[in-house]
């Protein structure tokens, strides 16, 4: 059994936990304020003082079913420090609430040897502020459902430190492309278009630092992509103590399984890159495309993320908050009916400006 990790305050007892507007720990019995790394010496004290270890193991009863063989590998039991309850988490649980008195616990060898955090970005919003940033996210979506808004409530919201890994690379990139240029005019008989194509090519080399890949499988990659950026100059070493207060994961997908996804985003970007030095053409296509991705240092990070939960009509809807920035994502139903209109709206408004251009073309006997 692993060893819970919960950080007392000097001045009442009660559990501290980090305090995102202050950026310190906070005490929410007597609102005491201490910083991070006064109150890692306090705690590190009080580890020295202690002598003995009380043990508040649960007990067994004959109740329920035998699991069958392997399936409680990856469940494990963790006795609250608090209070005595027993808080079951998961192989990649690394910091969590007890669910008995709501003291903030950190399970300690999640974080610990090789599996440690390089560096950790601290959450600035709090739960009111993404509970505020998700009914301003719905607000003034012309195809939402009107009932949506006032029938669906938040299940949950979770302030979860999201694992990341964080590559740097250099991109040696060379690309040809397919280009055209347009040219028309008339005489008093004909109409004439002429097109000219050109073979063009772009190259040049490219440093991507920390460019992160989701290392958890339980969050969606394309989700986690979409509340970036994330501003890598405010974060700092890893303690635990700023777990404290929320949720966070270990990551399950190791550093070897993320770096094709990280070479693929760095591809990506020197692809867009080079692509917009091509102007001035009305089309260009690439033809061939010859990308070099060299270095692949990597960092593991933590990353705060508030996830949020709401039901409409017996149907989940995920949001998810950037911790640090507030930048909001997720998915919304859709109105059929408000999007029929809107799609008629627009072939009405098309057909109005087809029929003005027809008009002028006769009145100037074209």
């Amino acid at each position: 059994m692993g060893e819970l990790k919960e950080y007392k305050c000097p001045a009442c007892g009660g559990a501290v936990r980090f305090d995102s507007h202050t950026q310190k720990m906070k005490c929410p019995y007597c609102d005491t304020e201490f910083d991070v790394e006064a109150i890692k010496e306090y705690d590190e004290q009080l580890e020295k003082d202690k002598e003995k270890k009380d043990d508040f193991s649960g007990w067994q009863t004959d109740a329920g079913s035998q699991w069958e063989e392997g399936e409680t590998d990856t469940i494990h039991v963790y006795t609250c420090q608090s209070c005595g309850g027993e808080i079951i988490a998961d192989d990649n649980t690394g910091a969590s609430v007890c669910p008995f008195c709501g003291n903030p616990v950190i399970i300690k060898d999640r974080f610990e040897g090789s599996l440690k955090p390089d560096c950790v970005i601290p959450f600035k919003l709090d739960k009111k502020q993404a509970k505020s940033a998700y009914y301003q996210y719905i607000k003034g979506k012309p195809l939402l459902p009107r009932v949506f808004k006032n029938e669906n409530h938040i299940d949950a919201i979770k302030g979860i430190y999201v694992p990341f890994w964080l590559f740097d690379g250099d991109v040696d990139a060379d690309i040809r492309y397919r280009a055209t240029r347009v040219r028309v005019w008339s005489d008093s008989k004909y109409d004439y278009t002429q097109t000219s194509y050109y073979s063009l090519e772009r190259r040049g080399n490219m440093s991507f630092s920390a460019v992160p890949v989701d290392g958890s499988e339980k969050m969606e990659d394309a989700l986690m992509e979409s509340l970036e950026p994330f501003h890598m100059e405010e974060a700092v070493d890893f303690k635990t103590a700023y777990l404290s207060g929320y949720l966070a994961d270990k990551y399950d997908v190791d550093e070897q399984q993320s770096e094709q996804r990280a070479r693929t985003r760095m591809k990506i970007s020197a692809e867009e890159v080079l692509g917009n030095t091509v102007a001035g053409y009305a089309s260009s296509v690439p033809e061939s495309s010859c990308i070099h991705v060299t270095g692949g240092k990597a960092q593991y990070a933590l990353y705060p993320v508030w996830i949020l939960n709401t039901t409409w009509k017996g149907k989940s809807y995920l949001f998810a908050m950037n911790g640090q920035t507030g930048k909001m994502t997720g998915n919304l139903p859709v109105d059929n009916g408000l999007y029929a209109k809107w799609l008629l709206g627009l072939t009405g408004i098309f057909s109005a400006i087809s029929f003005l251009i027809l008009f002028l073309f006769s009145l100037a006997g074209i």
